[in-house]
Order: C-alpha cells, then structure tokens, then sequence
C-alpha cells in the first residue's frame, strides 16, 4: 500500500468510525448471534494473492459490525464503561503511524517522557499523594499492575532472594472476597498459589472486615508464615463497594508493618477529578502502590491503566534483568527511566499519546463536568428504583453504579434481566450479594443522557409487567 493508496483508504476509516458513533445508538446493542456463527461466514482459507482493500473494507460491514457488542453505545449499561472519544482514537493511530517501540529511553525518548509527565498530571487531578510523582507507569490493565505490585512485594520482603532461589512456601497474600479475579490469577503466577491467597470476609456493605483481616494476619503470623500483600480494593466489580485503605493500613502496621499494601480502583478511580468523591482515596498515602484504568470511565480507548509505586526502586529491582543488548549509556547513569523494567513484558506501546490528548482536550473541568453527570444519572437512576414498589436496592448505590433486583426473587430477576437484554434495546449484566442474584445498572457511557436512563427504566419496568402477566396466565 502506498502513501496515496493509506491517504485515500484512511480517510474512509476515519469516516466509517464518525458514522458509527453516529448510527450506534440506533442497532441492537447486542448482536443475535449464536457461538460459531461469525466463523462459519467467513472463508475457510487464507488468500493466495493480496485481495484489494476496498474489498477488505467492504467485508468490515459486512463480517464485522454484524458481530459486535456495541460497548460504546449510551444503552450499553452492562459491566463497566469502556470508554473511549474521539481525542483517544485519533492519538491511539498516531501512535500506531509512529510505530514506536517504547522499551528503553533511547528506543523511543519521548514515549518515555510523555509517559512520565501525563502520569504526574494524573497525581495532581486525582488528588493522589504527592511522593507517586515521578513514580507512575502505565500498564496494559489493572491485572498487570496487580501483579506487578505482588511481584515488588514477594521481593522486598525475601530481599530480592525470591527470584534467585525460588518462592518461599511461607508467603501469604490477603484480599477480600469481593476482590477481582485478577489478584488470584497473580498471586498464582508468581508462586503463592491459592491455598496461601487469603479472601478475607466483608461487613454488610460488602467492604473488607477489617477485624477479619487483622485475625486472618495474627492466626498465619502464629503458624509460622509470613504475611507479605495485601490488595484493598477501590470500587469492587460487584457492587462497587469501597475498602476502607485507612483501617486497612492500620492494620497492616500494628500486626505486621512489612506488608506491601495495593490499592486496586481500576474502575473508581477515576471518581477523584472530582473533589467531592475523593473520601475513596482516604488512606491511600499510607499505600505502596495503587492503580486506576483510564480505559474504562476517563474516555481513553483500551488498553491504558495507570500504575504508581510509592518506592520505584523496589518495582525495578523486582522486574529488572539487563542483558548485554540493552545496555545504554544513559540506563547506565541513572539520568533516564527504562519503563521496560517497570512491567512484564519487554515491549513497550507509546500508550501515553491517547491519554495526552485525552487530557489535553477536555481538560480538568471538563472530565469534572462527565463524571459528576455520569453520578448525577445514576442517582436519577437509583431514585426510580427506591420509588417503585415492584424493585428494591440491593446494596445503597455507589459512584455510578446501582444494584438492584424485583421483589419477586431471584428467578424473576434473572428472567427480567434476560428479557430485557433480549430486546436489543439495553444490556445490563449481573452478580450475587449475599448469594442473591443482582441486575447491575453501571452507567457512565461518553454519549449518556437522562433520555438514555429514563428510557432504560421504562424498558425494565414493561419487561417486568409482561412476565408478571405471563406468569398469571400460566398459573390460571
């Protein structure tokens, strides 16, 4: 393809991407698709010879579209918000036109000290403490960050012998049972496993029970092992729900103050641009690392979480290993950051372009003014819910997530939200509280407007009388 040939074929992509977010909102949100029926349309075999682009272009609407989950339209309320705007897509290509391999300083100076720059800004809009300056990194996703902090951890507190001689059969991890998946899944990767990954319980609001946890760190402290991580999570994919770092670290330096505390608000985070949500980061300053993805509600397209450390010397001597091929005279000096041994893999992408351009174009006021609509909807939301004698609040909301369910149990409920998602018209996703089945409402969507949530409950409501009557025809 040349220049003139990625000149005329980019500016349809371009226009093909302005008319998606235009028509979005109009399509299913959910494709009527059944498993294996994207692949059964398309060719068997790999072409010979090169086909013509404006043929591969074609089979976009044709083999694509048809198959998506519309993750950006406002009647997506599913989940989580995965945002992303047009400022992140357009730095996301030019990122991919640079084709920057970002792994070392000298690979790619600017990569690196963009990175370093947008990742202080973020200090300062979310109002985290002031020593995460110079300290931040951006990871792929929250998980890598989780295991990352895990891996600092396991190695500050075997001095460094872990990775030399193996890991230690006495390390114990905690996290609550409402914690993400994610924090198992590295505590298996780095060789802690699940027998010693402690899922503490939590109180009524589904946070931590602190007293829980300092019992949990007495009892293995009594039995010979050593506690060494603990993740307290920020929002919690559940229900939102919001550890209380403070207690937690408190508990942390009266049992056994060599524990490495990670906070996880990979989807609260964002909250803190405004100074009125920032009571989630109450007690992070006495956290070792913490993490929020601005790929789900600050409008940045995936992939793009941002990771702090509060020592990055304990992250570096965890993940460093310096071959002969990457050897730089100013790795050597100590004057440049290598951000390859800030995470697992070598490879580094020039993620920091989107986020830049995100924050550039709609500034601190403006991602102020989306986040506190976004809450605003989702109290319009939750006072639907508490007004209406069939449905009831499952847990009181949080941010801008409302957990809710139909009075007539868990079988309705479920049937509800299926019937819901049947129509193509709003997607919600569920979960269990206390083992009872919950419809999440998480809104948050760039494009969201009280249209989209009164709409949205309307829908809910109808689809809830016409089971009701189903229900009495069949009992008849």
């Amino acid at each position: 393809m040349t220049p003139a040939e990625f000149r005329e074929f980019g500016k349809q992509v371009v226009d093909w991407i302005a008319d998606y977010y235009e028509w979005v909102e109009s399509r299913p949100v959910l494709p009527d698709l059944a498993p294996g029926d994207i692949r059964a349309s398309l060719p068997d075999d790999l072409p010979e010879l090169g086909e013509p682009f404006e043929h591969i272009l074609g089979d976009v609407d044709r083999l694509i579209e048809p198959g998506l989950t519309h993750w950006q339209s406002p009647r997506f309320m599913a989940y989580f918000p995965s945002n992303t705007s047009f400022p992140s897509i357009l730095g996301e290509m030019l990122a991919a036109g640079m084709g920057q391999q970002g792994m070392v300083w000298k690979t790619s100076p600017v990569a690196t000290e963009l990175e370093t720059h947008v990742m202080d800004w973020l200090v300062t809009l979310l109002g985290l403490p002031e020593h995460f300056k110079g300290n931040g990194v951006i990871q792929d996703t929250a998980s890598s960050a989780t295991l990352c902090a895990l891996l600092a951890a396991r190695e500050r507190i075997t001095g460094g012998t872990g990775n030399r001689e193996g890991v230690p059969s006495n390390l114990v991890a905690y996290t609550s049972d409402q914690a993400h998946s994610s924090i198992q899944k590295a505590a298996r990767i780095a060789g802690i496993g699940d027998e010693r990954m402690r899922l503490i319980p939590t109180d009524d609001q589904f946070r931590m029970d602190t007293r829980a946890l300092a019992s949990a760190i007495r009892a293995d402290l009594e039995g010979g092992l050593t506690p060494f991580f603990i993740c307290a999570t920020v929002g919690t994919t559940s229900s939102m729900a919001v550890d209380n770092v403070r207690d937690i670290a408190h508990v942390v330096r009266r049992e056994a103050a060599e524990i490495w505390v990670h906070v996880d608000a990979a989807m609260a985070g964002t909250a803190a641009v405004c100074p009125e949500y920032r009571w989630i980061h109450d007690g992070v300053e006495d956290a070792d690392s913490y993490c929020f993805n601005p790929h789900k509600w600050m409008f940045t397209n995936f992939d793009c979480n941002a990771f702090w450390v509060r020592d990055r010397k304990q992250l570096v001597d965890a993940l460093s290993i310096l071959p002969e091929y990457l050897r730089t005279a100013e790795h050597l000096s100590g004057a440049a950051i290598d951000y390859r041994d800030w995470q697992i893999p070598l490879g580094r992408r020039f993620r920091a372009l989107k986020l830049w351009f995100v924050l550039r174009h709609y500034g601190a006021a403006g991602l102020r003014h989306h986040i506190a609509e976004h809450v605003r909807l989702a109290e319009s939301f939750e006072a639907k819910v508490e007004a209406h004698q069939d449905f009831e609040l499952v847990i009181p909301r949080s941010l801008n997530l409302v957990c809710f369910a139909h009075r007539h149990g868990d079988a309705f409920s479920e049937a509800l939200m299926e019937a819901v998602n049947a129509t193509g018209q709003l997607y919600l996703s569920h979960t269990r509280l206390d083992e009872r089945y919950t419809i999440r409402c998480s809104i948050g969507g760039r494009d969201q407007e009280q249209r989209h949530i009164d709409a949205a409950w309307n829908l809910i409501v109808q689809q809830a009388v016409q089971i009701q009557r189903s229900d009495s025809r069949s009992d008849a």
